[in-house]
Order: structure tokens, then C-alpha cells, then sequence
């Protein structure tokens, strides 16, 4: 009898969530996705990993969160754009022959830490640099947006742009036809990109040619404000709350990439630290507490077996509480960060300008002023 009453139990409970979550569905579809109308930018960087090109990958490493803020304080019909950006690898000859030396890394994705992940793990190797080929690729293999949006490849490599069985040129117009700005970085002398190509790829994509010193470091501006937004940065990662199969794993991850930012120095933690308190660091697909926000999932009609650890013995009113609460401790405390961001802009702004002044050539530089350029184009307010 005993049984039975228990069975009939579970089932009237699991009725109410199905019934539950399927009026949860409705409502959600009814809804327009907040972000159909919200500006787009895709960035495709792609990076030669032959074996001289050590020095540009870890400027790429360091500065992907400066590209990051940069767009996440620009408007576009004062809406904030969402940033898309995706990873390829090229001239590797530990990549096969078959596939012209190419990797495509990471996709178009909003996952800035997979992204930050991925960059950490290139290694150098080889190689046979085929630009037109890898460009090519990129144009025709990632999902770029059919509407509106600001598409962008910057390639940076230090070999002939010439080199392949791909002619560039016919590569370059391939992007074109589909919107695509291509913007070329060679990592040596300027006379030397001009004779080998790498300046005519620009031109004929729209783009902006650049040369930079790929040994160079760069400086990083400190300022009083950084240890204050590295405390609120550990502070922030406790509101996270991975949920499903990717959820412990991201969580990881989340944590690794801090470390890793530390670890590179050139300011990267701080840029970081920066971008994680911005609209474009979102996490729906494993933290519960985005995903409740944006209508991914629902904490109280949620399998148990999806929860952490932590909300496993709660029931559906105490799992919307919890997720609540950490939902507001998020914004109190990315309202601190932001705040913090701006104050710690005006006291560095001098020594940026006096360094920009100077002409620093690397790798962050040449993709900020080629944004700026081609994003007032587009209509984004920097």
C-alpha cells in the first residue's frame, strides 16, 4: 500500500513538471529571442602556427580580451553588439597535407572561453603557410550571418601570401561576395608584406593591411584599480552554477582560463576580468544562473540528475530561489566591475594615447585601429 502511494506520488509529481515545463515552453516560444534584433559582429582569426610565429600567438593570447571590451562598450543604434569569434590555424605541418596544413579550431561562437581554451593550446610547428587556401576555407565553412552584421577575418602569418594552390585573390573575393572584410597582419617589415602580397589581400577585401613585430611584448598599463577587480573577478566566478552534461567541465574551464590569463601576463587578467563583467560573457548552454535569464532552461522543472550537486535535495520554489540570488549577487557585483572598468579607463587613457602615439606595432594595435575603422563604417559608436 505503502509502495503504491509513493508511486501514485511521484507520478502526480512528475505530471506537474511535464505540465509545467511544457506551459514553460509555450510561454518561451511565444517570446522573440531578445537577441534577434541585437547588432552582430563575427571575428574569424586566422593564425599562422609555422614554427617562427610563437611570439604572435601569444600576443593573440593576451589581447583577445582587449578585441572583446572593445565591442562590448560600442553601440550600434545604442544597442551593445553580440561577438561572435572563431579559430583557425594554418602552416602547421603537424596538420595534414590533404587539408592544406588548415584547421579550423573553434567555430563562430559566442563561448569566449573555449575560445581563450583553444588559444592556449596552439602549438608551432612546420610549415607550408597557404593564406588564400585558409581564407577560403574560413569564408566557406563558417555560419557567417546572412543579415546585417559586421564580418571580419584578420590572418597573420610572416610567409609570401602568395604560397598555395588556392590564388588568393579569388579567395578574397570569395569573401567579399559574402560581406566579409578581410584584414591582413604580416608579422615583419613593412616592404617586405607590400612585396609579398600580404598589403594587395587587404586592399582587394576592404581590409586593412598591417605589419607588426611579432617578437614584441606588450606592455601592460597598471593601474590602482586591478587588484580590485581580480578579488571581484573570484568573487564573481561563485555565482556559476553548472548544470547538465558540459556543466562541471565548463565550470573547469571557467577557472583554467583565469589562471591562464594570469599566467600570460601583458595585462591579460585584468582584460579579462573586464570582459567577464560585460553582456557578451554569457554561459546558457552550462550556467544555470545565464540560462534561467535568457529562458534556456528552467531551475524548477529540471531533472535532478541535471543539477549540481548542490541543488539536488531542492525543490522547484528553492531551486528558483537560489538561482535568484546568485543572479543578483552577479549583477551587484559586474556593476562594481563596470564601474571600476571606467575609472581605471580615465586613469590609464594618458599613457594609452602617449603609446599609441609611439606607433607600437602588435597584434591588439593592429586589430583595434582596424575595428574602429571598419566598425564606424557599420555604425558602431566606439
Amino acid at each position: 500500500m505503502r509502495n503504491a502511494r509513493r508511486t501514485a506520488q511521484a507520478a502526480a509529481l512528475l505530471v506537474a513538471a511535464l505540465g509545467w515545463r511544457t506551459a514553460a515552453s509555450a510561454t518561451e516560444s511565444a517570446k522573440p529571442d531578445p537577441r534577434s534584433d541585437q547588432p552582430l559582429v563575427q571575428l574569424a582569426l586566422l593564425l599562422d602556427t609555422s614554427n617562427s610565429m610563437d611570439g604572435m600567438i601569444a600576443q593573440a593570447k593576451t589581447q583577445l580580451w582587449k578585441l572583446v571590451n572593445e565591442f562590448a562598450r560600442s553601440k550600434r543604434a545604442g544597442k551593445t553588439p553580440r561577438v561572435e569569434v572563431a579559430l583557425y590555424e594554418y602552416g602547421n605541418d603537424g596538420l595534414p597535407a590533404s587539408s592544406g596544413h588548415i584547421r579550423q579550431v573553434a567555430p563562430l561562437t559566442t563561448d569566449l572561453d573555449l575560445i581563450s581554451e583553444k588559444l592556449f593550446s596552439l602549438r608551432t610547428n612546420g610549415g607550408s603557410e597557404y593564406c588564400g587556401q585558409v581564407i577560403g576555407v574560413a569564408a566557406g565553412e563558417l555560419a557567417w550571418s546572412p543579415r546585417s552584421a559586421l564580418k571580419v577575418i584578420f590572418i597573420a602569418g610572416n610567409e609570401p601570401f602568395t604560397q598555395g594552390p588556392v590564388n588568393y585573390r579569388d579567395a578574397v573575393k570569395q569573401a567579399i561576395g559574402k560581406g566579409i572584410i578581410v584584414n591582413t597582419v604580416f608579422c615583419g617589415n613593412e616592404r617586405e608584406g607590400i612585396a609579398t602580397g600580404w598589403r594587395d589581400g587587404a586592399l582587394l577585401a576592404d581590409g586593412r593591411y598591417t605589419f607588426i613585430d611579432s617578437s614584441r611584448q606588450v606592455a601592460a598599463v597598471v593601474a590602482p584599480q586591478d587588484a580590485e577587480l581580480a578579488r571581484l573577478n573570484q568573487e564573481l566566478n561563485s555565482t556559476y552554477v553548472g548544470y547538465g552534461a558540459k556543466g562541471k567541465q565548463a565550470k573547469a574551464r571557467q577557472a583554467m582560463q583565469d589562471k591562464n590569463a594570469e599566467g600570460a601576463g601583458q595585462g591579460a587578467a585584468v582584460q579579462r576580468a573586464m570582459a567577464k563583467s560585460s553582456s557578451n560573457y554569457r554561459n546558457d548552454d552550462w550556467d544555470l544562473v545565464d540560462a534561467a535569464r535568457s529562458g534556456a532552461a528552467a531551475p524548477a522543472a529540471m531533472a535532478v540528475d541535471e543539477l549540481p550537486a548542490e541543488m539536488q535535495g531542492m525543490d522547484g520554489k528553492q531551486r528558483e530561489e537560489y538561482v535568484q540570488k546568485l543572479s543578483s549577487k552577479r549583477s551587484e557585483i559586474q556593476t562594481k566591475m563596470q564601474k571600476l572598468e571606467a575609472e581605471r579607463r580615465a586613469q590609464v587613457a594618458g599613457e594609452e594615447k602617449k603609446r599609441a602615439a609611439s606607433g607600437e606595432a602588435t597584434m591588439d594595435k593592429a586589430m583595434l585601429d582596424a575595428i574602429h575603422e571598419q566598425g564606424a563604417k557599420a555604425d558602431f559608436k566606439f
